[in-house]
């Protein structure tokens, strides 16, 4: 579908192009977007939720690297294969290894001796018969880099900030779909029929309004009980209210103009009437309230998860990743705290810029 070259979408989107920082912003959004979607995908650990724990290996620093003797479960045969693709995409791979850091090894016929990775200077030498497993020691033994470290119980750090760009993701989509659910409708009826229905209504936006976001999203968050979708639902159930005031300003801006009036002498339903004639034509602030939500949206939820009553472990979350590593700022290893703190920043600030960047494309005062 091709938009003509005088309306108002292509001179709105010709000003967005002009742009830079809201073109630029756009781009890291659709970076981190594609991240979070094919996280199990680029995540070196593609386990569940990157919960390989290595002990011996934990607070690494950025760009680690050991050697990891990998160790079938048992000696009976796992078909990996039957874990369908959409499984590994969006769960991640059911892991039926056991992987070992080790700082030396050496074989010996159909024996591998080898010695845990230990920073207190412990050489235990351990074996294993290859004979069991079938394989050669070099099929059981690979170098691996941590380019992000590990954190406190020894997990890839970069796999858990990839995989916990899918929080911050989701409870931003989420969040904005409930509140335009939620706004368009009471905005709609308020706006629209006015009188009683508008007095309810701003009677229970401003009691909404009335109590600090985050107390209420912790009080529905403890009603609804701790978990993923939980903080979901609860943030969403806290933001429309700001986009059903945008609608019901918008609306009775609008509702007594022309093309309104004559849609009402056709006999058309009041539902078409708002639905086809004058949401299409008040679109844009809601747009930009949308972006700006989707980043209130993503800083409630990594403060949920920084009090721990968000996303629970072994979910990856870069809220929690910040409450567990916090006090690493002062034990010379900051890092741990301050890259999910970076990843917060920098999704926030883009959608940020993205509304502002919408606001003006879409100012036809300028």
């Amino acid at each position: 579908m091709t938009v003509p070259s005088g309306s108002l979408t292509s001179i709105a989107l010709q000003k967005f192009k002009q742009n830079f920082w809201g073109v630029f912003s756009f781009a890291i959004i659709c970076l981190v977007g594609l991240a979070a979607l094919f996280a199990y995908v680029l995540a070196p650990d593609s386990s569940s939720n990157a919960n390989q724990m290595h002990l011996s290996i934990h607070s690494k620093p950025p760009g680690f690297t050991v050697d990891i003797l990998t160790m079938p479960g048992s000696t009976e045969v796992v078909d990996l294969d039957s874990q369908s693709l959409l499984s590994k995409l969006f769960l991640g791979s059911t892991s039926t290894v056991t992987e070992v850091p080790i700082d030396s090894y050496r074989s010996v016929g159909d024996v591998l001796y080898y010695t845990e990775f230990s920073d207190l200077g412990i050489q235990d030498e351990k074996s294993i018969n290859l004979s069991e497993y079938k394989v050669l020691a070099t099929d059981l033994i690979k170098t691996k880099r941590f380019w992000f470290g590990t954190d406190k119980y020894g997990r890839d750090y970069l796999s858990r900030v990839l995989i916990g760009s899918r929080i911050s993701f989701g409870i931003g989509f989420i969040a904005v779909f409930i509140s335009l659910v939620l706004g368009l409708l009471m905005g709609s009826i308020a706006g629209y029929y006015g009188g009683k229905w508008d007095a309810i209504i701003m009677w229970v936006i401003n009691v909404t309004w009335s109590i600090p976001t985050l107390l209420l999203v912790i009080a529905i968050t403890l009603a609804l009980g701790k978990g993923f979708w939980q903080v979901f639902i609860a943030v969403g159930l806290t933001m429309w209210v700001e986009v059903a005031r945008i609608v019901r300003g918008q609306i009775m801006s609008v509702k007594e103009m022309q093309y309104v009036t004559a849609a009402r002498a056709l006999g058309f339903k009041d539902f078409r009437i708002i639905s086809k004639h004058i949401l299409p034509n008040i679109m844009a602030p809601i747009i930009v309230i949308c972006a700006a939500n989707f980043a209130a949206a993503i800083l409630i939820e990594s403060g949920l998860s920084f009090l721990g009553i968000g996303a629970q472990p072994p979910v990856a979350s870069w809220g929690s990743m910040i409450r567990d590593h916090y006090n690493y700022i002062i034990l010379g290893q900051p890092y741990l705290a301050i890259i999910p703190g970076v990843c917060i920043m920098l999704l926030v600030m883009s959608f940020m810029l993205l509304g502002n960047a919408l606001r003006d494309a879409f100012d036809v005062k300028t």
